[in-house]
């Protein structure tokens, strides 16, 4: 059995192993009796604490005693509350040392060209509704066109019902029928595609556009506009009813924002205009099938680095996230920054009690400002509604060790690595600057990636402690679990497996560098992930205001 202190200053310990009251855990020569039962991947205090004492882990507060913890007891909800250190204000970026990037200094990656000097990772078509009431119309394209064109990536498990049928048919009982052992699904994946250089055809159903604040609406148009002028994306084919708040013009805005020199092929059909669904039907799928063949004719070429935008996000986390995945990912993005890339750390929720550190690495001090700033205004919207940034560890965060909202933040941030902050943008702005940049989202996992692609991320590192399979339509999701036993568990999700930090078998600079040249292959199409390989394509727009 084993044990951690993840910084000097915490007077807390994680257990590598399951602790049972009475055992005895050593460290630094000490040993300590153990209060309480303790899981592995939970904390217990190395010193008696009073209430009102602040538990520090990660070096900084993340949670205050509710009543006296004796050393050897675990941490819990029961005796231990959300805590954070004391805002500090705007303060001076401290100089940063790059790590080591020599041996990628050459290295590139096979991307698709774009005239407006970017380059993606892969070469995708959208149709897009404008309003949730096209989500018909856009299903229907899509089972017309997905299966047909050979897009078609989901495990097929009619063969499961047909099985079914048939013994229902035969005079089975239905505990003949539980009792039945059906061969894996097939694969929908048609080999054979009509367009070989189109990595996707891909719907994005949605349920805004419409009922609710025009904020929202205009939110939706902008985040539309980031996916269409994605370097990942070809072109794109809109659906509008006609009416509805997210209008055609603000989507034609919001583009022209992001790229005054928009030029893609967007294929807009407005339904009260045209009339019948079935001209509506006829003429989008006409017209896209039409952009496919021009878009088919992309090719892949050697790209530097430099041009990935990398999105970093963590989700289903657990006691081990912050110790293993999300460190090798933070280093991982100290390269990727160190060789002139882009990346990109959202989730704010998650941010919460490392606002000191993080202001303290921006380069600029209106960027540290605009950071608090946007940390004080989400935070003053969830208090409006009798909320607060400790409702967001979930039931399966808190079952793991994550204790309160702080504990988890201080492990969601080590993603970042500790490179300099360049920006600071609030959904739905697109990246305009290489280094590492803080988008605003909030902690959900699906929102959060929804709003790094549309802010311009051509891939993305995920890390995981329970399993998750979040992927997205237009930039591939790598999965990192931060613990072995994930990774055996859920192989059909994980890409790549952390655990080894933990075991002690590797460090987190050996994990962070494999993820890079994970990132790398993946960006070619080498290695598809594995949200990919399942069509996974999670798209939730964050609506930030009431309906009405």
């Amino acid at each position: 059995m084993s044990v951690l202190q993840i910084h000097f200053d915490d007077n807390v310990l994680v257990a590598l192993d399951d602790y049972h009251h009475g055992d005895t855990a050593m460290h630094a020569g000490r040993a300590y009796t153990l209060k309480s039962d303790v899981p592995a991947k939970h904390k217990f205090a190395i010193r008696d604490l009073c209430a009102g004492d602040r538990i520090i882990m990660y070096g900084i507060v993340v949670a205050e005693a509710r009543h006296p913890i004796r050393a050897g007891q675990a941490i819990t909800t029961a005796n231990s509350i959300h805590a954070t250190e004391d805002l500090q204000g705007v303060s001076q970026a401290k100089p940063w040392t790059p790590p080591d990037v020599s041996r990628w200094n050459r290295a590139t990656f096979d991307g698709y060209p774009r005239e407006d000097g970017r380059v993606g990772t892969r070469n995708h078509w959208l149709v897009v509704p404008l309003v949730f009431c096209e989500n018909r119309n856009l299903r229907v394209m899509r089972e017309a066109m997905v299966e047909e064109l050979g897009f078609a990536t989901d495990p097929s498990y009619r063969n499961h019902t047909r099985t079914l049928v048939a013994m229902a048919a035969a005079g089975k009982s239905a505990a003949e029928i539980r009792e039945t052992t059906i061969a894996a699904p097939t694969s929908g994946h048609n080999s054979q595609r009509v367009f070989p250089h189109i990595d996707g055809l891909k719907f994005l159903a949605h349920d805004g556009g419409c009922g609710g604040a025009y904020d929202d609406a205009l939110n939706l148009c902008g985040l539309l506009a980031g996916y269409i002028n994605h370097p990942n994306v070809a072109g794109a084919t809109v659906l509008s009813l006609g009416c509805q708040k997210s209008q055609i013009s603000d989507l034609e805005n919001q583009l022209h924002l992001r790229n005054p020199n928009f030029n893609k092929p967007l294929l807009i059909f407005e339904q009260q205009q045209i009339g019948s669904e079935q001209t509506l039907m006829n003429e989008a799928i006409r017209h896209t099938f039409a952009g496919l063949v021009d878009a088919n004719q992309a090719r892949r070429e050697p790209a530097p680095l430099s041009q990935l935008t990398v999105g970093m996000e963590c989700g289903g986390s657990d006691g081990f996230s912050g110790i293993s995945a999300n460190p090798a990912i933070g280093h991982c993005s100290d390269l990727l920054v160190a060789l002139g890339a882009s990346v990109i750390l959202s989730e704010f929720p998650e941010l919460a009690g490392c606002e000191n550190e993080l202001a303290g690495r921006c380069v600029e001090p209106k960027v540290a400002k605009r950071f608090l700033d946007l940390m004080k205004t989400y935070e003053n919207r969830l208090a409006a509604d009798g909320n607060c940034f400790d409702d967001n560890p979930s039931p399966g965060n808190i079952r793991d060790g994550l204790i309160t909202d702080a504990m988890k933040s201080a492990g969601a941030a080590r993603k970042g690595g500790t490179s300099p902050v360049v920006d600071v943008l609030d959904f739905p702005e697109p990246v305009t600057r290489q280094g590492l940049n803080l988008l605003c989202t909030p902690g959900g996992d699906v929102e959060s990636t929804t709003a790094m692609a549309g802010s311009g991320a051509t891939a993305m590192l995920f890390s995981t402690g329970l399993g998750t399979p979040t992927g997205n339509p237009v930039a591939p999701v790598l999965k990192i679990s931060s613990n072995s036993k994930l990774a055996r568990q859920m192989p059909d999700i994980i890409d790549c497996d952390a655990g080894g930090v933990v075991r002690g078998e590797a460090s987190i600079e050996e994990v962070g560098t494999l993820l890079l040249d994970h990132i790398i292959a993946t960006a070619s199409n080498r290695s598809p992930s594995k949200a990919e390989q399942l069509g996974q394509d999670d798209f939730i727009p964050w609506k930030r205001s009431l309906s009405f």
